[in-house]
């Protein structure tokens, strides 16, 4: 199934007392790899931005004046992510906002009735790591994504943030790498590539000084811990066995 990593931001935090959409950034996953075929758009509220949304996204008023409506973009952004599985972090605070958003121009249908399947990360990454802070920006951090420029948040950035925290959710990649074996991979970006079980693996022999030196700091760990080294102790456990 085609992915959508997706991202909203907003006049302030309740759709139920009338604030808006003002951005919204996607980005697109095939065959877990990432495409080019982003989708993102400024759109105008019917309110001002309040100062404190401003502080996190940093998406002033003026900027948005002569933005279109939703109303205007709701089509073009109903048929990008249609039949799409979207993937999004605290996925019921944007699906809310969407939601009220199509009701209020005449959409008699939800997100999820054309999206049929929606995977919130908050709540993969809280049943990965229970009792830890599971933010973007925690995640980050935990999986040593460090490569971004994020001083504010923004839709768009924030999808792509989301699209390599999702692989490493998920897939267990270690490497971000370029990649063209994409169907039609014309559109191809950026690669995850996983690790795949039960593929053959390289086996690197130790050199003799490698040997040496493990054998010297087995002994110097031995003797720090008065002949309770448990390394030292297994290794003799095997020559017994």
């Amino acid at each position: 199934m085609r992915q959508v990593i997706l991202d909203t931001e907003t006049t302030g935090i309740d759709p139920a007392q009338g604030h808006n959409i003002i951005e919204i950034g996607c980005v697109e996953l095939v065959k877990r790899r990432l495409t080019h075929n982003h989708y993102h758009q400024y759109i105008r509220p019917d309110r001002e931005v309040e100062a404190e949304a401003i502080a996190v996204h940093g998406i002033k008023n003026e900027f948005l004046a002569d933005k279109p409506s939703f109303k205007l973009i709701a089509d073009e952004f109903i048929e990008y992510v249609r039949g799409a599985e979207l993937i999004i972090h605290n996925a019921a605070f944007d699906i809310g906002f969407l939601d009220t958003e199509l009701a209020r121009n005449g959409y008699d249908f939800k997100i999820q009735d054309i999206c049929p399947k929606i995977t919130d990360t908050l709540l993969v990454a809280r049943k990965k790591f229970p009792g830890q802070k599971n933010s973007l920006d925690a995640l980050c951090r935990r999986y040593g994504i460090e490569h971004f420029d994020r001083e504010l948040h923004g839709a768009l950035l924030d999808s792509k943030i989301l699209a390599e925290v999702y692989l490493m959710l998920t897939g267990g990649q270690t490497a971000l790498q370029l990649g063209s074996d994409l169907d039609n991979s014309d559109e191809v970006g950026a690669v995850i590539k996983p690790v795949v079980q039960g593929a053959a693996l390289p086996v690197i022999q130790s050199t003799p000084d490698e040997i040496e030196a493990h054998e010297k700091m087995l002994a110097l760990l031995d003797k720090k811990s008065g002949g309770i080294c448990l390394w030292k102790q297994l290794e003799g456990v095997n020559a017994d066995g």
